[in-house]
């Protein structure tokens, strides 16, 4: 047996339902979110009101993403632990301490970016997990969910990172959270300060991960469209 990978799990048919409609759901959560957001900039080629349009599902759909960080925890995926908590953490702090609390920012062709970065993604992995749960999954969609975070990973990150730089003199000037960072010896201005600073040293090893998974999930879908060949023939 390779050690090098988890072996898949058996899970109960209650638990392979239970994954089959999370996934389900984020699925069409995030297909409301992306027609939202296209029709508005299509229909009055606007793209400062990504977040009227569909920030608040986009929160709704980010909380109930804590669920996938649990799945990982109790061994329901075989995603790791601590790199589901960083997405999902990265992405939260992005939208709800950033995006959420200043209106300036909700504002702003970056938001759109985000947005459009995280549901062109979201469209794409959730359906092609669902079809994978169900043994439907055509081999260009398992194609297209490892490859598309190749463009869309940076466009979303440079999105985020902008939006916490433009957000500084509004954090500075409203002393943002002030009250829950009092007793320690820096403020929320100096930690997103440091956060975007080191924002390259933390996504790049992600990056890096997904394209580890892309490698291994493509050559064994190769390797399996190969051996039905074989049995074909």
């Amino acid at each position: 047996m390779d050690r090098g990978r988890k072996p898949k799990l058996a899970l109960p048919w209650i638990l392979d339902f239970y994954l089959i409609l999370y996934n389900s759901l984020q699925a069409i959560g995030w297909i409301i979110v992306l027609s939202k957001i296209s029709k508005r900039a299509i229909r009055d080629l606007s793209i400062l009101v990504a977040y009227d349009e569909a920030g608040i599902l986009i929160c709704q759909l980010q909380l109930a993403a804590f669920l996938e960080v649990i799945h990982a925890a109790a061994g329901l995926v075989n995603s790791g632990f601590f790199m589901s908590l960083l997405q999902w953490a990265g992405r939260s702090h992005i939208l709800f301490c950033i995006i959420c609390q200043i209106e300036e920012i909700e504002k702003t062709s970056f938001v759109f970016m985000v947005f459009t970065a995280w549901s062109l993604s979201e469209v794409i992995r959730y359906p092609q997990y669902v079809l994978y749960m169900l043994g439907a999954c055509p081999t260009w969609l398992t194609w297209i969910r490892y490859t598309a975070f190749i463009p869309l990973y940076p466009v979303g990150i440079l999105g985020e990172v902008v939006s916490m730089y433009m957000a500084l003199p509004y954090i500075q000037r409203s002393n943002l959270y002030g009250n829950l960072f009092e007793l320690l010896p820096f403020g929320y201005y100096s930690f997103t300060t440091v956060l975007i600073a080191i924002y390259p040293f933390l996504w790049m090893p992600l990056y890096m991960h997904m394209f580890k998974r892309r490698h291994n999930k493509l050559t064994n879908s190769s390797m399996t469209r190969k051996k039905t060949a074989i049995k074909k023939s």
